[in-house]
């Protein structure tokens, strides 16, 4: 029996794990990839408070280390099935069955697709969701990012260092991104044309035999069409909340997110939800560690 068990190892649920561990709680972390989440996926973080600039992977890993030396148990097992019907609660791994008080929901979310013909196939063999792991793979090579927020910026800084050209595709003209980040984009197209921006452009078809080669861009104002040849292919176009082990059991927003209040509760006493899976006007690091501080502060003042 624990006090507290967090599904999920990322920086929200890292963040609950210290705060309960400092609230002298017990607390049980089921992370079913490594600790860190998303943040390992993160080539250049600049505004977490402290750290002008820090690797997401070398921040996790501080997360990591400090929940784990002040006593919190992190175990690398996939959640299977819950029950949340009773005030104890129970959770369901691969490997083993735990019963808890309280349980934190810090799921997160995972990259949405672009739901074209052969996605599937030609994912690792020129088609990734994460420039940072794979963009080593195209050194001096052409490739193609997908997207018009932070992230879609982000893998374009990073992969200017090791491609030879970047295609920016973004299905409007205005971009969500940091206005002082995407301008260093643009100034890389400008000063030495490494980044091409095409906006009002999707990509509708993805060509190319064991690899990609090719993708086709359709105009989203004119819907002509136009086919570039790539080697590899970046989609940075959001994140869809990993949600559906808590279907028919949790009230939802419309878009799929996990409805709470300020204090994290979500419609079932006991259970909170914190980071991206949850309801929330921005999806940063230091709004997903906030999210867990609060989640615990509420769980310890219950008792």
């Amino acid at each position: 029996m624990y006090d507290i068990i967090i599904i999920g190892g990322g920086c929200a649920g890292l963040t609950a794990g210290i705060y309960a561990k400092e609230a002298n709680k017990s607390v049980l972390i089921l992370e079913k990839m490594g600790a860190g989440g998303q943040l390992n996926n993160i080539f250049n973080v600049t505004n977490y408070p402290g750290f002008e600039s820090v690797n997401g992977y070398e921040l996790a890993e501080k997360m990591h280390l400090q929940a784990t030396r002040l006593g919190a148990e992190i175990k690398n097992e996939e959640v299977t099935q819950v029950d949340f019907s009773k005030d104890i609660k129970i959770v369901k791994t691969n490997y083993n069955e735990y019963m808890s008080k309280n349980v934190i929901i810090a799921t997160g979310a995972s990259a949405r697709k672009l739901n074209v013909y052969d996605e599937e196939n030609f994912y690792g063999r020129g088609l990734s969701y994460c420039a940072t792991c794979d963009g080593n793979l195209f050194k001096n090579k052409t490739v193609a990012v997908v997207g018009g927020g932070n992230t879609s910026i982000d893998d374009c800084l990073y992969l200017s260092n090791i491609a030879k050209k970047i295609y920016l595709i973004h299905r409007r003209e205005v971009f969500t991104a940091n206005e002082k980040e995407l301008n260093k984009v643009k100034a890389l197209g400008k000063n030495d044309g490494v980044v091409e921006i095409k906006s009002n452009m999707i990509v509708t078809k993805l060509f190319g035999d064991n690899v990609l080669k090719q993708i086709e861009l359709t105009n989203t104002k004119t819907n002509t069409k136009e086919t570039i040849d790539v080697d590899g292919l970046f989609v940075a176009i959001g994140r869809k909340p990993d949600t559906e082990l808590f279907e028919g059991m949790l009230e939802f927003t419309n878009e799929g997110f996990i409805k709470t209040n300020e204090n994290m509760e979500t419609s079932i006493n006991g259970v909170y939800a914190v980071g991206d899976v949850r309801n929330t006007n921005l999806r940063q690091i230091i709004t997903a560690c906030a999210d867990g501080a609060i989640a615990v502060s509420n769980i310890v003042k219950k008792k």
